[in-house]
């Protein structure tokens, strides 16, 4: 989960998941999930300009206690780089995105649907994207895409409850 603080459950059960650069890493790969992410682009992601001399093998062992904390079939470390693999519904800001688009189409053509979408896809939001790395620079672009996303959910909420409003008050009172 990215929307609101990072969290990954197993059965229901939150995972610890280490200290702010290994959650770093965390974020940085869900943020692109099941896709291959190179390890100097991690690199440049958690440290920056200026990486420690060993940011490499420190890198690894983030990876390495990540991947013992979610499972080695969900992390793995293929052609220089790591991609951690998520599921269908297992990405709480995937999810969103898909209710809301499923939302925005319905919004001239079932007005009702699309406020039931988006306010399931509004509910999944927890807080801030990636909560407590929420002022992470590396972080700062998926934040706002994610929170424009947020913000025209909201609105296209607003604009369907309007028009099943307007619908409902033209129904009581036929001119």
């Amino acid at each position: 989960m990215i929307i609101g603080p990072i969290e990954v459950e197993d059965r229901g059960e939150p995972i610890p998941l280490g200290g702010r650069k290994q959650r770093l890493v965390l974020a940085h790969l869900i943020r692109r999930p099941n896709e291959v992410v190179s390890t100097n682009v991690l690199i440049d992601d958690v440290w920056g300009d200026e990486p420690p001399e060993a940011a490499r093998s420190t890198l690894q062992s983030y990876v390495y206690r990540l991947r013992t904390a979610i499972g080695a079939d969900r992390q793995d470390g293929p052609h220089g780089g790591y991609r951690i693999r998520v599921e269908p519904g297992e990405l709480d800001a995937r999810e969103f995105e898909l209710l809301a688009l499923k939302g925005r189409q319905e919004l001239d053509r079932d007005p009702a649907a699309c406020v039931d979408d988006l306010r399931n896809a509004l509910g999944l939001w927890r807080g801030r994207a990636f909560g407590e790395l929420n002022d992470e620079l590396s972080l700062q672009g998926e934040i706002a895409r994610l929170e424009e996303a947020r913000r025209l959910a909201m609105e296209d909420s607003l604009a369907a409850e309007l028009d099943l409003d307007v619908d409902d008050r033209s129904r009581q009172h036929p001119d």
